[in-house]
């Protein structure tokens, strides 16, 4: 943990606590407004540590990997007026409990989204091309030779892509399925504007029906208890055995023992992971599948993209520390309630 840095002279700058350290450029902008104490290290803040470290302070830009709960609000104390979760999702974060306590919440939306969409084509065609599984039989430096069965893989363009949920992330992933020539599905409890339909060739349709027709699924919705394991045994079982799924949103939407049993036993053809139930640690079974791509969660892992959610988490810190709306609160009534940022 680093010391706390921040302006001198005149009133005392509000305290704030960076849980993981954010690229310098944003860092350097928090530091001349505020008093900032960092969490340098690459592993997060154990527990009690987090909730040490948010005693008294005004402000926190957190991360998915900690839970801002009863517990966390607590330990921060009436001080507390922002929480600026470096993320689009949040659901390491108890709302309802920051809104009692007149705390706001933000998020990261937006900046991230072509990043994710990119990974997610990436994982597409590295499970569907067997991309994976030929680089590692050429670092094991194995005999090989080109023959006309030679590591088969499954053809991408023209086939049927399907996305559960088609938001922002969703959207851009269906564009580039549009460069592959592939019919866009999509599955989400909203229907998006008929130009939107229309521009990426995507038709809405339900989600059995969905995973029963198309050749690639990708997930791009948000964790909660209607979607949690909603890619269980069962599920699966819908889907083609030729079929690869693609998982760049949260880890437990899919049930990652399922998957794995569906990959051994050829009722699925390929998938690629960025996300899993219980990161850092994956699924063992997951682990002996040689047609499983995993990542270790690179969805958002570009310098440009980083450095905007840095930027934006920045700005939404700020700004309700000023008493402002943030940029991407996630609940703004706190401020329309409150007629400012919370407590003082």
């Amino acid at each position: 943990m680093t010391a706390a840095t921040g302006r001198s002279g005149g009133a005392a700058p509000p305290a704030v606590l960076v849980t993981r350290r954010l690229p310098a450029p944003a860092m350097g902008r928090l530091r001349r407004r505020c008093a900032v104490t960092t969490h340098a290290g690459r592993r997060p803040l154990p527990r009690a540590e987090l909730l040490g470290a948010v005693a008294g302070r005004a402000g926190a830009i957190t991360m998915l990997t900690d839970q801002v709960d009863e517990a966390f609000l607590e330990a921060a104390g009436p001080q507390l007026r922002v929480v600026a979760n470096y993320a689009v999702g949040y659901d390491n974060v108890d709302v309802a409990a920051c809104s009692a306590r007149g705390v706001v919440v933000s998020n990261t939306p937006d900046v991230l989204s072509e990043a994710t969409a990119d990974l997610a084509f990436a994982l597409l065609l590295a499970a569907a091309r067997r991309v994976a599984e030929g680089d590692r039989l050429i670092r094991r430096r194995r005999s090989w030779v080109w023959a006309p069965e030679f590591m088969l893989g499954g053809e991408v363009h023209g086939k049927t892509l399907g996305l559960i949920g088609f938001g922002r992330i969703g959207q851009a992933v269906a564009r580039r399925g549009r460069g592959f020539g592939m019919p866009v599905l999509y599955s989400d409890v909203r229907r998006a504007p008929a130009p939107v339909e229309a521009e990426l060739g995507a038709a809405r349709v339900e989600l059995r029906e969905l995973l029963a027709r198309s050749d690639f699924v990708s997930i791009h919705t948000t964790l909660s208890d209607a979607t949690r394991h909603l890619l269980d045994a069962e599920r699966l079982r819908w889907m083609k055995s030729t079929a690869v799924l693609v998982n760049t949103a949260r880890g437990p939407i899919v049930d990652e023992g399922a998957v794995a049993e569906a990959l051994a036993a050829g009722r699925l053809r390929a998938c690629g992971l960025d996300v899993y139930e219980h990161e850092p640690l994956v699924h063992p079974a997951l682990l002996r599948c040689p047609q499983a791509v995993l990542l270790p969660h690179l969805g958002s892992a570009t310098d440009e993209t980083r450095l905007a959610m840095a930027t934006l988490a920045v700005d939404n810190l700020l700004a309700a520390l000023a008493g402002e709306r943030p940029p991407t609160a996630v609940n703004p009534e706190v401020l329309d309630r409150a007629g400012g940022a919370g407590p003082g």
